[in-house]
């Protein structure tokens, strides 16, 4: 695929930048500039200057299949045959440190008798997808990972989007020469991601206040103390007030012991307010639980009537071990029975194995212990872990689990993941921190998605499609998360 990008002249592209820092700092597409100067100094979020071409049937399958992922890992959850229960503890020993120990407050919280539990649940997720780049140079839509917890930039979304669409309608865009931005049927879509996530929070809280005959509940947000992405959030809560008349607080998971009162009725109060739904923007990470009262203030959330979005058990759901496994047919058959969803929900997988002792298991380590250069450059290791920086790809996978995990039975927490060929983006621009970087990029889809689910009646009773992002990168960067520095965020056009 071949496109045009705009050749804009110097005065032009200075003309753009200015444009694009108005427009960030008047409609909240900014973040803070660095840790340091996080109540001091914002900074227009690191963005491209132009938005990024896709196909636009790649774009449509993504969104089309979303409402399917959900209900492949809504029925996970509701499962009556602890399937997921299994894997989990399975994986657990591996990961002591984070998998091991949400496990453990999961088990503490199923054994609790005390309460009465919610048998609600929200999931709001982000289903991350890559243009797949085959030998015929054809191009498919591959996955690379499910997120059950803390999806971000729902919000900055919606505003990049707008910013590329006006940028676009308003003719900056047009140089010297045609590119296929002057193309007719080229479109500039606006993500409603902000409005949608916004929606479905708020079905959450109607959920609950019609479930225990109560109104005017709020939602709390868990955050990450020194959020540098903060104003993502807050666009959420200002569109939940501004349009709904909700109201939210921001605490911390340390702050939990503090500030959050649970009663005899089992409700989560903020002051003399119900908490309705409890949104984890956080606790994702070890590093989110700096101490043993994290993991105990963590545990106090989960047992309460408090919706979570989402709960202990739907965040184990997105460990990369159960992408793993339900990349295989006969897995996926035990939770999508319609064929034909099975078959297009297969068709977006890439090869995952595992790294334990079945047979594929061995096979893998086989692979690795080789340590062929042009056999490992096909592949990246995943940990159970959620945020950039984790990953391990190409040729330092065999010396990264020599040098960390002597043990190949350790290895078990790990997957061993075929690398997406997505080619990469010339022509566009990225801006961060007021430079330019004129490179070559690659960009990752992001598709958001809500369920809510009943584990009484194992019924869904929410299913929606909220939304898209674009996160782009410097191809030459294994990473991409924006707030951690590796990427930007970008939108699309679409042919």
């Amino acid at each position: 695929m071949t496109y045009i990008y705009p050749e804009l002249n110097s005065s032009q592209i200075n003309t753009l930048v200015n444009e694009i820092n108005h427009y960030s700092l008047s409609n909240g597409l900014v973040m803070y500039k660095d840790l340091e100067n996080l109540k001091n100094e914002t900074a227009v979020a690191p963005v491209t200057l132009y938005p990024t071409i896709l196909p636009k049937k790649s774009f449509e399958k993504a969104v089309a299949i979303q409402k399917a992922y959900n209900e492949l890992y809504a029925n996970i959850l509701l499962d009556n045959t602890n399937w997921l229960d299994t894997v989990i503890k399975s994986i657990s020993e591996f990961d002591a440190d984070f998998t091991g120990k949400l496990y453990e407050l999961y088990l503490k919280y199923q054994n609790d008798t005390t309460y009465k539990k919610q048998n609600k649940e929200l999931g709001i997720f982000r289903n991350d997808f890559l243009l797949h780049e085959n030998k015929d140079k054809t191009y498919d839509l591959k996955e690379v990972e499910f997120n059950t917890i803390s999806v971000s930039f729902g919000a900055l979304s919606t505003k990049v989007s707008a910013l590329h669409s006006f940028l676009h309608e308003s003719g900056y865009y047009k140089g010297e020469v045609k590119s296929s931005f002057d193309e007719r049927n080229l479109e500039v879509p606006v993500s409603d991601s902000l409005a949608n996530i916004a929606s479905s929070i708020k079905y959450g809280v109607d959920t609950f206040e019609t479930q225990q005959n109560i109104k005017n509940t709020i939602v709390l947000f868990v955050v990450q103390p020194n959020e540098r992405n903060v104003f993502d959030q807050r666009l959420i809560e200002y569109e939940l007030f501004n349009k709904y008349k909700i109201k939210a607080k921001r605490i911390t998971i340390d702050e939990v012991e503090g500030k959050i009162n649970k009663k005899q009725d089992s409700y989560l109060y903020y002051n003399d307010d119900v908490i309705s739904l409890v949104y984890f923007r956080s606790c994702y990470s070890p590093n989110d639980f700096q101490s043993e009262k994290s993991w105990n203030n963590r545990l106090f959330l989960e047992t309460s009537l408090a919706i979570k979005t989402p709960t202990l058990k739907m965040q184990l759901a997105g460990s990369k071990k159960i992408q793993q496994l339900v990349s295989s047919p006969e897995i996926l058959e035990k939770f999508i029975s319609d064929k034909e969803t099975s078959n297009n929900l297969l068709n977006t997988f890439v090869k995952i194995h595992p790294l334990d002792d079945s047979a594929e298991g061995k096979y893998a380590k086989e692979l690795i212990n080789q340590n062929d250069s042009k056999v490992l450059d096909n592949f990246v290791l995943k940990p159970q872990r959620e945020g950039g920086g984790n990953n391990i790809y190409k040729s330092d996978i065999y010396p990264f689990l020599k040098e960390n995990i002597p043990d190949e039975k350790e290895w078990a927490g790990y997957i061993l993941m075929e690398l997406i060929n997505a080619q990469p983006t010339k022509g566009n621009t990225i801006l961060r921190n007021n430079q330019l970087y004129n490179v070559d990029i690659l960009s990752e889809l992001g598709i958001f998605g809500t369920v809510l689910i009943d584990t009484d009646t194992k019924k869904i009773e929410y299913n929606s499609y909220d939304g898209w992002l674009l996160r782009s990168k410097l191809s030459d960067s294994n990473e991409g998360g924006v707030a951690a520095g590796f990427g930007c965020v970008d939108s699309i056009a679409l042919v």
